[in-house]
């Protein structure tokens, strides 16, 4: 068994093994789970070291507090060097590891997932919520762009139209309505939240179960999220380059009293 890998983001991402399931909490509350460049390559790094299939039966990912996760810290990347492309690109390794992992990976959306919070849990196995769970695309209205595969992702699970549709409007989806359309598996009560996404992968994980090899063949072809991705990574070149990221960006953060 390797060493877990060591975090660059101590404190804000917390790993307990429980029941044979790797539990990982994205815990800055008080940023709603804001994902800094740290927190993302260690969320890789990590689903990469349990993912390997030869230490836990699956990984959950989850956040601490009223937040899954807020997406990208825009204050992290604010200013004249921002690079748009090195921060989508810490996304999308995200993607890779959990299309890569040989054991179930599992959203336990337990609040808010903003932007590249939500997207990043489309590309997982599965995804559970509570009542308070809620997704939101809000980049169309601030100049920015989807991230993570989600532009593959979105369409596979919820239809071309209504993908559309969510992403132009900057949706935001309660739990019940993206439960409707396909996005949640499960709605249960937060206490329950991490025991069932536990249960889940306990379900599909039985001895002697050919899991892995399902997981290789309905998950989405990796060289078809690359090619997602790299139209996504072109579409964010775009909106740098016009100047229209940069400018929502700093609307976005005046709004929060920056």
């Amino acid at each position: 068994m390797s060493e877990a890998p060591r975090l660059l983001s101590p404190g804000d991402l917390t790993v307990t093994v429980n029941s044979d399931v790797a539990v990982i909490v994205m815990s800055r509350p008080a940023k709603l789970n804001a994902l800094t460049r740290d927190m993302r390559q260690d969320l890789a790094g990590l689903l990469r070291h349990y993912g390997d299939g030869g230490q836990v039966r699956g990984v959950v990912i989850t956040g601490e507090g009223r937040a899954f996760s807020a997406g990208m810290d825009l204050r992290e990347v604010a200013g004249p060097d921002l690079d748009l492309l090195a921060e989508m690109n810490l996304f999308n390794d995200i993607t890779r590891a959990a299309l890569t992992a040989e054991v179930p990976v599992v959203a336990a959306i337990n609040g808010l997932a903003v932007g590249g919070g939500g997207e990043m849990a489309l590309s997982f196995d599965a995804r559970i919520a509570t009542a308070q769970g809620a997704i939101s695309w809000p980049e169309t209205g601030v100049g920015l762009t989807v991230s993570n595969g989600a532009s593959l992702f979105l369409p596979r699970l919820a239809g071309a139209s209504r993908a559309l549709h969510l992403i132009l409007n900057s949706a935001r989806l309660n739990a019940s309505q993206a439960l409707d359309i396909g996005l949640l598996d499960d709605i249960v009560e937060p206490d329950d939240l991490i025991p069932a996404a536990i249960q889940l992968i306990h379900r599909w994980t039985q001895p002697g179960s050919s899991t892995t090899a399902h997981l290789r063949l309905i998950r989405p072809p990796l060289r078809a999220v690359e090619a997602a991705m790299a139209r996504e990574v072109a579409a964010v070149r775009q909106v740098q380059e016009s100047g229209i990221a940069q400018a929502g960006i700093a609307t976005v953060l005046a709004g929060q009293g920056k």
